[in-house]
């Protein structure tokens, strides 16, 4: 079937570039019009912190995602300076649509406001700057504007500059490791034109799909930097290939393309599809926050395999025999590599398998140990650029009266009719609740009244702010929300068929970790099996997949190690200039499992891929292991390089998450190419000879003798 596609693609190869370009094109115009479209929204469906949330918009005009917080630092201010400045952020407010104060205090020289809007996150982030220039054009010069919105709004532009300077930093390395595997020849501009084509594809669907799904803002960087390095690791896969088999005495061009794609594109796909499956998974969260990163992830490998079956045959017949040809500068690969490092290197590894495997063990279990210190919080306002007006905001707030003033528990209470809530028997109950509350260590203020905000037009609703010490997602607050739903609301005494929801930011985020980590053994498990049933097609094995899923959580658990060294303990976070916190953004974990979980198979598929394909023309047991690894260690090795070198523009960055991310791909991809590919698997398949390929035999092919 490839060889009847890949024919026809280089029949058509005008056709088929053609089309690219109409691709590129679409998704270069989708790139300008896709931040407009995307939110850093952690509601969670069904939860009660999005009922509470969902309560206070409709009755008490309090659209947690569409408040802006406007703070006003001041010096012995007067009450009448003061209800001056208070008039003033109203009339400010009143210039956005639907906005309007909900609350005003003052605290130790800080006049703290909640504008409320209507709005969702992105029309609200879209006002911000509006109201910037509305409390200007009002005298309130000092004014900064924080909440949702407004970090959504200055955060965008940062990532875009860090996407640009990433993607910049990735190409001048790609360049430099494709110079030293190719040579200096035309083939080098190959996997940039692909890599450009799937980015760009990747992108223009992504589009598409955040007309109709709530899609987050850090999805272009993970995309772009994502694709980029996924699509030059298959385009130097497919070109290694092909270099080979063009070389070869007599072979014609057309009859090297479909030689390469039969072998090296068979394989591609089978590592796309991996990919696809780790990703995949992701869909599966009950969280839109994750679910998007799911969708966005799954776009990438699909787009990849696209390119590598169409773009790059019908390149490759343009390119010839010539192309591929260095000049000046040579390749470090040969056609050969029977007496390459890599093949001395397995051979070592096959004559000591015991104290390889023991050595390799060892070091992974050493870095997997860091991740028994791994705590996790929603999201971070202190981990992002210190210089944007909304977290020099958020400082001020939080050197002056607390970071949990910002971020604060709001606790809504529906009595099930109207007109109750100022009854003195409700009345007594909500203050008892409250003081009770108000004795917690990790409570700094309790509000409550008996009119609004407090309570709403129709009587029905009432809720208290309840202002804790940390912010919003440290541990600390984690574990009062949890105090909060399971020891003073259940004791809290109302009359019966009232139901209490504990709501705002604190909720809200304990509520997206409990459904993503509920959720995360069913994910584990599916990816573990679907991928499992794809290895066995693919190795024609029993054993080897099992082997494989095996290597990968290995992989990942180093990778969660080497996450813990660096941003908890600071391990090298001054050289990276990395952020040092202490807890990982909880989607990273995540995301990091099904990227890393797919990537560390597409290693594999090519490593054991081609030992099959050693075995199948002859080659015994741990021959065809030192044959596949000779002709592919070293170009996953720089492959996986050149990965790495994609998610440095992750790793230096400005935002946590994405560094996190950056980071924990990055060692994991490293790891995995080289101590788990390289050493690991080959000294655990040379213990365990013939039944590496153990088949049950109504299935099985012949398989390879010791």
């Amino acid at each position: 079937m490839l060889e009847r596609w890949t024919r026809a693609v280089v029949r058509y190869r005008a056709v088929v570039i053609a089309a690219w370009i109409v691709v590129v094109l679409l998704g270069f115009l989708s790139a300008s019009r896709l931040p407009d479209l995307l939110t850093t929204s952690l509601s969670v469906p069904g939860t009660g912190s999005t009922q509470a949330n969902t309560i206070l918009s409709r009755h008490f005009g309090e659209n947690v995602e569409g408040t802006f917080t406007v703070v006003v630092p001041f010096k012995n201010a007067t009450t009448s300076k003061l209800n001056a400045m208070e008039h003033e952020i109203a009339i400010a407010a009143s210039a956005i649509p639907a906005g309007k104060v909900i609350q005003q205090r003052a605290f130790a020289g800080v006049l703290y406001a909640d504008v409320g809007t209507s709005l969702n996150l992105l029309q609200a982030s879209d006002q911000t700057g509006h109201l910037r220039g509305a409390l200007r054009e009002e005298g309130l010069a000092t004014a900064l504007v924080t909440g949702p919105p407004a970090l959504n709004h200055d955060i965008a532009p940062v990532l875009s500059s860090d996407l640009l300077r990433g993607e910049l930093l990735a190409g001048v390395l790609a360049l430099l490791l494709l110079i030293g595997v190719l040579g200096l020849c035309w083939a080098v501009a190959v996997p940039y034109v692909v890599a450009a084509s799937t980015t760009a594809a990747a992108i223009g669907v992504v589009f598409l799909l955040a007309h109709h799904f709530l899609m987050v803002l850090y999805i272009p960087n993970v995309v772009e930097l994502f694709g980029l390095g996924l699509a030059i690791d298959y385009s130097l896969l497919i070109l290694h290939r092909y270099r080979s088999e063009v070389d070869v005495e007599g072979a014609d061009v057309e009859d090297a393309i479909v030689a390469t794609m039969v072998t090296a594109g068979r394989t591609i796909v089978l590592s796309g599809l991996t990919v696809a499956i780790g990703v995949a998974t992701l869909l599966f969260v009950p969280v839109p926050f994750v679910r998007s990163l799911g969708a966005a992830g799954l776009v990438v490998p699909i787009v990849a395999i696209l390119a590598a079956l169409t773009l790059q045959p019908a390149i490759l017949s343009l390119l010839g025999r010539r192309g591929v040809r260095p000049v000046a500068v040579r390749g470090i690969f040969r056609p050969n590599n029977a007496d390459g490092a890599w093949a001395r290197v397995t051979r070592r590894v096959i004559e000591r398998p015991v104290t390889v495997m023991l050595c390799a063990l060892g070091v992974l279990a050493l870095l997997m140990t860091s991740a028994l210190w791994l705590q996790l919080t929603p999201g971070s306002v202190v981990a992002v650029p210190q210089n944007l007006q909304s977290t020099r905001a958020l400082t001020l707030v939080s050197t002056r009266v607390g970071p949990g003033l910002i971020t604060p528990n709001e606790i809504v209470i529906d009595l099930g009719h109207a007109h109750l809530a100022n009854t003195p028997a409700l009345v007594a109950d909500r203050l008892a609740l409250a003081k009770a509350i108000l004795h917690d260590r990790e409570v700094f203020a309790v509000a409550i009244d008996t009119k609004s905000p407090f309570v709403d037009a129709t009587g029905r609703y009432e809720q208290i702010i309840v202002v804790g010490r940390h912010e919003f997602g440290a541990e600390a607050s984690q574990q009062f929300v949890r105090e909060l739903r399971n020891d003073y609301i259940p004791r809290a005494h109302f009359p019966s068929g009232t139901k209490i929801y504990l709501g705002g930011a604190p909720a809200q985020g304990v509520d997206f970790l409990t459904s993503v980590y509920g959720a995360f053994p069913w994910i584990v498990l599916l990816a573990l099996v679907l991928a499992y049933l794809v290895l066995v097609r693919a190795f024609r094995s029993i054993v080897l997949p099992l082997l494989a899923v095996v290597l990968d959580l290995l992989s990942v658990g180093a990778a969660y190690g080497v996450l813990v060294l660096v941003f908890r303990f600071g391990v090298l976070s001054s050289v990276l200039g990395t952020y040092k916190v202490s807890q990982i953004e909880g989607w990273v974990p995540v995301f990091l499992f099904a990227t890393l979980f797919g990537l560390s198979m597409d290693y594999e598929v090519f490593i054991v891929s081609r030992m099959r394909e050693a075995f199948t023309h002859g080659a015994a047991g741990k021959d065809a292991i030192v044959d596949g690894l000779a002709n592919t260690g070293g170009v996953v090795t720089a492959a996986a390089v050149i990965m790495v070198g994609a998610l440095c523009g992750l790793v230096f960055g400005h935002v946590a998450g994405l560094q996190e991310l950056g980071v924990g791909l990055s060692a994991g991809v490293l790891i995995d190419a080289t101590i788990v590919r390289g050493l690991l698997l080959p000294s655990v398949m040379a213990l365990l000879g013939r039944a590496s390929w153990w088949l049950p035999s109504r299935h099985d092919v012949a398989t390879p003798q010791r």
